[in-house]
């Protein structure tokens, strides 16, 4: 199937490494022209290799605003534009709420929920003003059925996905479709440092198995594609079957 994002331009937060780079390897293999941002020059460089395509690598740090925002503009000036943004961050510590500071929490919104509305702010705009964009946002499975010893995680991104339900209907009639992915267990360094003492972190997902970044990627890109443009609002999980609630 033919997505007819071929030349559109993405912007893939955090994506060196895990289900940011899944998207920014299916959305190259579309034809879009991506570039991507992480903390550290060698490991950013190697990734943007890896997608090919001409994928440009930006050191940007998403764990601050300015620096949410910046990759946004960098990106921008790089390809010439934005069609496409994809808001991603890695999580917060781990913790429960007997072992987690008021302050932490702080900390934790500007990672996974302020970064993310700054990067929409920068973007969205100029989709608005050409009358076609996507934003798609790595949140987590977390935003319907909390992890238990994430609660900031838990919390920063229920607060974002508030948000990004919000601007979906503002911003619907002008092109631009605003959604969410909402990940469960995959195979990433992430789910290896929470759950790698653990037994078999697959054991309670009905597949069977972890979730391959790539398969997470694909997802991603169809709603970004032309075909999801009457998908909005939505926060889609994608965990082999683990969520438990019937809505």
């Amino acid at each position: 199937m033919d997505l007819g994002i071929a030349g559109k331009r993405a912007a893939v937060a955090a994506a060196s490494k895990g289900l940011g780079l899944g998207v920014a390897e299916a959305l190259a293999a579309e034809g879009a022209r991506v570039a991507i941002c992480g903390r550290d020059r060698t490991t950013i460089e190697a990734a943007a290799q890896r997608v090919g395509s001409g994928a440009v690598g930006i050191v940007a740090d998403v764990s601050t605003v300015e620096g949410a925002a910046g990759f946004v503009r960098d990106a921008r000036a790089r390809l010439g534009g934005i069609d496409i943004l994809v808001p991603n961050a890695g999580g917060p510590p781990a913790g429960d709420f007997a072992h987690t500071t008021v302050d932490q929490y702080l900390a934790a919104f500007e990672l996974n929920c302020r970064g993310a509305i700054a990067m929409c702010y920068e973007a969205v705009p100029a989709m608005r003003a050409q009358r076609w964009g996507r934003v798609v946002a790595i949140t987590s499975i977390a935003v319907r059925q909390p992890i238990p010893n994430l609660i900031l995680s838990n919390t920063a991104r229920a607060g974002l996905t508030g948000f990004l339900r919000t601007l979906a209907r503002e911003v619907a009639h002008d092109g631009v479709t605003v959604n969410s992915l909402l990940p469960g267990l995959h195979a990433t360094e992430r789910v290896a440092a929470l759950h790698g003492d653990s037994g078999d972190p697959a054991a309670g997902i009905p597949a069977g198995v972890l979730g391959d970044p790539a398969d997470f990627g694909r997802v991603a890109a169809f709603v970004c594609s032309q075909h999801a443009r009457f998908l909005t609002g939505t926060a889609i999980q994608v965990d082999g079957g683990a969520y438990e609630a019937l809505l």
